[in-house]
């Protein structure tokens, strides 16, 4: 419905400003969101492969404990990066204040610094909160491979460098692709980093057009162009590896033997992982927390204990609402044996191609035009004003979420009903269960960790959502996000670290839930983006 209605709104809008913003705006829009997204897939890249490259091939100082250190910038949403970037770098900030005491500058207009509000600082910040994607996914694709390729190249001389080039990187290729992938598309459907480094994209314009010019029409134009996007970066992402072909020996794979780093290659390999994950987490940790610790009373301030409470609750009815369904759909699609369901499923987690802005306004304007229907037929019928019962509370932000995360919950869930054993629930069967019996003595024991798993990943991931829930909040509402946004844009970090703060620990329960399980199956669960053949088609 949302695709749908962003679609029709795009063809019939009410003014028609296509021209005026083709002429003026969308090729700015078109370009700076298509260099984000580029620039952050390229350095996403480079920084996830290096990564999993050190940590599976060599040993060196560390390599232990960085080896999930690297995850932790997923804990971290990337708007929160973009404010401890710039307060830490820009002119009042640490670095050029120490800078111009060290060498006796007075001002800028004495030094040249690199300037922080700008595109390419936002890809570095981008970079580095999502770089995690391709480091699971190439980490997970170079520990599945036999170690007998590398030994063979490596008996026929092949050097180190030659070994990652000519054999790592061609095995690694898919999910580095499919990394990639993911990273590009969040870049694409950001808008706290890009709003707060005033980089003008298409979400942005979407913002702009709706709040500002009042123009759902033109907001659902620039929404079709964000969809186009989307869609042709998960094409590039499937027709890449069409033709690729990687499998594994029927035999048992010989594991693959680390080679032991020495002197300053070993240090260099530690250094080099530790980087992105200071500037992914460390930084960002470091700057809200000195704030939260240096202004406590930012955690008096009125309202931080509604938008906490208003968090758990959205968060919450969405995680339990979108497993619910996902269970419901799966288990029925199971029972029916029918082809028809099977091939509509995967239509199912198309919202989570979809960035939160794109869905925000598929959803505003057809529920507020039968929000007000409802609310007149309840006028007519009892005499008294209802208001807005969608609109005007937190519902269609919990229709939003279920949405955009459907595919966790649908992922998780269905790969839970395949793991039980068939015989189990024919023998339930045998001794008089009927399909709901099955289900609540056998499939729901053995499903406990995966429904558990799905429950708080949609959770974070809700915690986490920014445009969608900027869009679509009530008037005077807030969440933890959308206050950490609100104060941050302010230039008033010591008010909005509690609540960033906060979100930050949200996220890195489900990286502690991420660091148990195998890094190969978690990924899946975690963003069934990864791999493609798991985001819009069949999650794992």
């Amino acid at each position: 419905m949302p695709v749908l209605s962003v679609l029709w709104l795009a063809m019939n809008p009410t003014n028609n400003i296509w021209p005026h913003l083709m002429s003026t705006v969308m090729p700015r829009y078109f370009g700076n969101t298509v260099m984000l997204a580029l620039g952050t897939g390229l350095l996403a890249a480079a920084m996830g492969t290096g990564a999993a490259w050190l940590v599976s091939m060599h040993d060196f100082p560390g390599r232990g404990a960085l080896q999930w250190l690297l995850l932790l910038p997923l804990a971290v949403p990337a708007y929160i990066g973009a404010y401890a970037l710039a307060d830490f770098l820009d002119y009042s900030g640490p670095v050029q204040t120490a800078l111009r005491a060290w060498f006796g500058w007075e001002s800028a207009r004495d030094y040249w610094f690199p300037r922080i509000r700008s595109l390419e600082a936002a890809i570095v910040v981008l970079a580095a909160a999502l770089y995690p994607y391709v480091y699971l996914l190439t980490r997970a694709a170079l520990n599945e491979q036999s170690g007998s390729a590398y030994e063979v190249a490596r008996a026929l001389g092949t050097g180190p460098w030659g070994l990652f080039r000519r054999v790592g990187l061609p095995l690694a290729r898919p999910a580095i692709v499919a990394g990639s992938a993911i990273a590009m598309m969040e870049a694409v459907a950001d808008y706290g980093v890009v709003s707060y480094f005033g980089v003008q994209t298409l979400n942005t314009g979407i913002f702009t057009t709706w709040l500002e010019r009042r123009n759902a029409g033109g907001a659902a134009q620039i929404a079709v162009a964000m969809l186009g996007i989307i869609v042709v970066l998960a094409l590039w992402e499937r027709i890449s590896r069409r033709n690729a072909r990687y499998h594994q020996s029927a035999r048992q794979p010989r594991p693959i033997q680390r080679s032991r780093l020495s002197g300053w290659r070993a240090w260099g390999a530690t250094l080099a992982c530790l980087m992105p994950f200071a500037m992914g987490f460390v930084l960002p940790v470091g700057v809200i927390l000195s704030y939260a610790l240096a202004y406590p009373q930012g955690w008096l301030t009125p309202g931080l204990g509604r938008a906490a409470w208003n968090t758990v609750w959205l968060g919450g009815t969405a995680a339990v609402v979108t497993v619910l369904l996902a269970m419901v759909m799966v288990h029925g699609t199971r029972l029916s044996g029918r082809r028809l369901p099977r091939l509509l499923m995967p239509v199912t987690t198309i919202g989570y191609a979809a960035p939160g802005a794109v869905l925000a306004v598929g959803l505003l304007i057809p529920l507020a035009a039968l929000d007000h229907r409802v609310a007149d037929a309840l006028l007519a019928l009892t005499g008294s004003d209802p208001g807005l019962l969608l609109t005007g509370s937190g519902a269609a932000i919990i229709l939003a979420y279920v949405v955009r995360f459907f595919a966790i919950g649908q992922g998780a869930i269905d790969a839970a009903f395949t793991r039980v054993p068939p015989s189990l629930p024919m023998a339930a069967r045998s001794l008089g269960r009927d399909n709901a019996g099955v289900l609540r003595v056998v499939y729901l024991p053995m499903m406990r960790g995966s429904v558990g798993a799905a429950l708080l990943l949609i959770f974070v991931d809700s915690v986490k959502e920014l445009p969608a829930t900027l869009l679509l909040r009530p008037f005077n509402f807030e969440t933890l996000a959308t206050r950490t946004h609100e104060r941050a844009s302010l230039e008033d970090l010591g008010n909005a670290a509690p609540a960033a703060l906060l979100v930050m620990l949200v996220g890195l329960a489900a990286v502690a839930l991420l660091a148990r399980t195998n890094l190969g199956g978690a990924q899946g669960r975690l963003h069934p983006r990864a791999g493609r053949g798991n985001e819009s088609g069949s999650p794992a």
